[in-house]
């Protein structure tokens, strides 16, 4: 064989060589090795956005990979969990999860496309705030024993609000109005502001909403806050009593705020989006920034959210059961 005849085979080999191994290099790469997608399912705006964000820009700065947000609202969260539910398993797209993400199953029972306990992989238990019982600054109900007392003495009467069927505010209510043995009449509005209009117009009555919506007009005092769902009082409210100081045994409501993946993802991708999570949650910045918004970070491990999330899907399935609560 000639040099040149030898020059062109050995050409040819190396070629064959390289395309054989660049997918291997590339697959080997460490994660994440191309864009990664946060889903919210809910519109800009609120404390899930802000997570999402927040995530986004520190994950952006020490992954060097675009981390992106991506709103997917509509059909109560269920467009936007049923997206990244089938989706493929690979970590480049992510949940934020919260609380009413337990309530769907009660819900909807065999409507959803997914399974909420099988379909997602639990990475972490970002932290969780409380929904606070308020009624405006001219109420006559100055406090949880008096609204019970009013609530008993005239069922259905009472006008209560919520950011829809399943959210952590509607949800909240209920389990007031079942350990309260009360009745009162739900009416829904399509997010948070509206609703906190209502209360403020007189529109209706009480309302149990996230303590980052309330705490303005709580201080500016055009609201009363008359208790709080968590099991201890919130460090922005430390007058305000406890549902269980109040009077009401065994009540408890924590609204919490995490992340999942799809279901499958592989365990060493899991714990990588974790540690990177924990670590963006103890800067300080965003410890003192998400506390102003009365959110407490927990910053859990992935199997501590999973159990989360177990106990909360079988919590308010019971809860939605008892009070009869259906999807029109």
């Amino acid at each position: 064989m000639t040099i040149g005849k030898l020059s062109v085979v050995l050409g040819s080999l190396s070629l064959v060589i390289a395309t054989a191994v660049a997918p291997t290099a590339q697959a080997a790469s460490p994660y994440p090795n191309q864009p990664v997608r946060i889903v919210v399912p809910y519109p800009p705006g609120g404390f899930n956005d802000t997570l999402a964000r927040t995530a986004s820009e520190y994950l952006t700065k020490a992954w060097k990979q675009s981390v992106i947000v991506e709103n997917k609202p509509g059909g109560n969260t269920l467009i936007g969990n049923t997206f990244v539910a089938e989706s493929k398993p690979d970590g480049y797209t992510l949940l934020i999860t919260p609380l009413p993400f337990s309530a769907l199953p009660g819900l909807y029972r065999d409507k959803m496309k997914y399974d909420a306990l099988k379909d997602f992989e639990p990475i972490i238990w970002a932290g969780s705030t409380q929904n606070i019982l308020t009624v405006r600054a001219d109420s006559p109900f100055k406090d949880v024993k008096s609204l019970i007392a009013y609530a008993k003495a005239n069922p259905g009467k009472l006008n209560y609000g919520s950011t829809g069927s399943g959210s952590s505010n509607h949800l909240s209510m209920e389990l007031f109005l079942e350990l309260t043995g009360t009745k009162m009449s739900h009416i829904p509005y399509k997010g948070s502001a509206p609703a906190v209009t209502a209360l403020l117009a007189g529109d209706i009555d009480v309302l149990f909403d996230n303590l980052p919506n309330v705490y303005p007009n709580i201080t500016a005092g055009k609201l009363t806050a008359l208790a709080a769902t968590g099991a201890k009082r919130p460090a922005l409210l430390p007058n305000i009593p406890t549902v269980v100081e109040a009077g009401v045994p065994g009540y408890e409501v924590n609204v919490w705020f995490g992340m999942q993946a799809p279901a499958g993802t592989p365990t060493d991708i899991v714990q990588k989006i974790n540690a990177d999570m924990v670590k963006m949650l103890h800067e300080k910045d965003v410890v003192e920034r998400f506390g102003k918004q009365g959110v407490e970070i927990v910053a859990s491990t992935p199997a501590e959210f999973k159990t989360l999330v177990n106990s909360e899907v079988k919590k308010w399935t019971g809860v939605i059961d008892r009070a009869g609560i259906k999807i029109e």
